[in-house]
This record gives C-alpha cells, structure tokens and sequence, in this order.
C-alpha cells in the first residue's frame, strides 16, 4: 500500500506554503481547525488511480458531481499532521472539463465561526469574496500555485446535510468512459 505522502506529494512543503502565505499577510494560524485539503487530479485517470489507493487511507464521506465534475472525499484513519493541526478530510478532485489547473495539492480550507467578521478584521487580505453569497458561503486567499479557503462549518457537517436533504449529485455512469 502507498503512504498518504507518496500519493499527494510533499505535504509539509504545501503546509508550508499556506503558513508563510498566511504570515505573510498578518493572519494567524489559529484562526480555524484546517479541516481538510484538496488534490486536484491531473486527469480522469489520476482521479480514478488515487480514489483507489485513497480507500486504503480513509473512509469515503461522499463522492458526486460538483462543478460538472466529481469530487469524492475521504476522512483518513490517520489524520495529516500540520501546522494547523490535525487535519481529518482529504478532497478528491477530477479536473473542471474545459478549465486549465495546478494539478497536485490545491488548497486548504479553515472553518472559522463568521466569514465577514474575518474579513473585517484583516482589510489588508485581499480575500476573494465572490462565493459569500453562494452555499455555503466561503471566502479564499490566493497564494499561488495554492489557495487557502474560509467556511463557516467544517466540510463532514456541510457533507452530511447534503446527504440527509438528497442534494448529492451522483456520478453518471458514462463520465469515466469519456476521454
């Protein structure tokens, strides 16, 4: 079986990143818990070879469409260790049809209580907060090639609602047999 690290990369150089981005802009680490990351796969291939392994890591919380493409994740059975603290969830994503991204580790996201309370604290963040209005709302700080995300409730809460209101879109048959 392959560790969680030789499947997602250099995780303590991506935590890294996130912490000295954060830093950078006077936000501190305590913030939120770092509920999960994501990795975003190369192709559909990718996708489908790391949801394999990643079973060997973890239980899937939910795998379905998001965005036109899926999204499935897993709460490892040994969280990841990092700056931020345990983190439980690991994100699965298959590449956005027709949108060009960084492959590999992506982002994090940090549940913390109050979106425009975060905002208003830190003016100098130049938060993108395009999504405050969708649901969940979430705000992201870009620090490329990674971005972290800001919601309100952690992604197994967000997850198991949309499981017990129906509103998880299954994966069609058809969309790996599809280049």
């Amino acid at each position: 079986m392959p560790s969680i690290t030789s499947l997602l990369g250099d995780t303590g150089r991506f935590f890294d990143a996130l912490a000295d981005g954060m830093a950078r802009y006077g936000l501190p680490l305590d913030l939120g818990p770092m509920d999960h990351i994501c990795y975003r796969a190369a192709d559909k291939r990718e996708y489908l070879d790391l949801r394999e392994c990643l079973h060997a890591h973890g239980d899937n919380l939910m795998e379905g469409m998001i965005g036109g493409r899926p999204i499935m994740t897993f709460r490892l059975g040994a969280p990841l260790t990092s700056p931020f603290g345990p983190i439980d969830c690991l994100e699965l994503a298959a590449p956005k049809p027709g949108k060009r991204h960084h492959p590999g580790l992506e982002h994090g996201e940090i549940v913390v209580p109050d979106l425009h309370r975060l905002q208003s604290a830190h003016p100098r963040v130049p938060f993108d907060d395009r999504a405050l209005a969708q649901s969940p709302p979430e705000l992201s700080l870009s620090l490329p090639p990674y971005q972290i995300k800001f919601h309100p409730r952690s992604l197994a809460d967000t997850i198991a609602e949309e499981i017990a209101l129906g509103l998880v879109l299954p994966v069609p048959a058809v969309y790996f047999r599809t280049p």
